[in-house]
């Protein structure tokens, strides 16, 4: 089995709730802090045209913020056109998902890293191909999560029903990452503290409310000092 400590899977309430945005700060932030950190999004779906083939700009944004170097397609071994539900893109070019190129090629990063960060797409059980799901990686790789939690209404169901699904599956849920997506939130502080009162994982960063396309940060030393300690980094 793969150490739980060579690896951090990163999932979301849903899709749109900021899990590329909270996966690369993370390794923004632990490269600064002195960390060698790889990234890795087993399976894209949406990619643009470039000099090097097709390529995912989530898959590119991780790549760039690591340093450890890798190939493109040991970050993102499945790398599929169609921006739609992994299952549903992989089956319009004739592929089928399977776990063990990702096992593979999370076993090739780990060998020159501390840490590799591994982002999913969509949500925790979006489907892979005709019976697996997101869920189905995590476990392939045994690894902690960190769920990233789009503050938004529907957030406190999203939340607590992702985090059961986790535990279900035998994982640690490390932590966890509130995002706002709008610039204002009602009720914002109550929701907050239902989900630090509900979750047994700790809230790790809320991050605030940022302007598309501006550039992104990276997680306040607190959240690192968090992070590192709930992955035992």
């Amino acid at each position: 089995m793969i150490a739980r400590t060579r690896g951090v899977f990163i999932t979301g309430t849903d899709t749109e709730v900021g899990k590329t945005f909270v996966a690369t700060a993370m390794v923004r932030s632990l490269v600064q802090a002195g960390h060698r950190i790889a990234g890795m999004k087993p399976i894209a779906a949406g990619a643009d045209d470039t000099p090097d083939g097709p390529q995912n700009s989530d898959a590119i944004a991780l790549r760039a913020a690591a340093n450890v170097p890798a190939p493109y397609e040991t970050v993102n071994p499945y790398c599929l056109k169609l921006p739609a539900s992994p299952h549903i893109a992989a089956a319009k070019e004739g592929i089928t998902v399977k776990l063990a190129p990702i096992v593979q090629a999370f076993g090739q990063l780990t060998r020159s890293s501390e840490l590799v960060v591994v982002e999913g797409a969509g949500g925790w059980l979006a489907p892979i191909n005709e019976t697996e799901t997101m869920a189905d990686i995590a476990v392939a790789l045994d690894l902690p999560v960190i769920l990233v939690v789009g503050l938004r209404l529907g957030c406190l169901n999203h939340a607590l029903l992702t985090a059961q699904a986790v535990e279900a599956r035998g994982l640690a849920l490390a932590g966890w990452i509130g995002n706002q997506l709008q610039p204002s939130f009602a009720h914002a502080a109550e929701n907050l503290a239902t989900l630090e009162a509900r979750l047994a994982a700790p809230l790790l960063e809320v991050v605030s409310f940022q302007v598309p396309e501006s550039p992104a940060p990276g997680l306040s030393r607190i959240a690192v000092a968090r992070i590192k300690e709930a992955l035992r980094l």
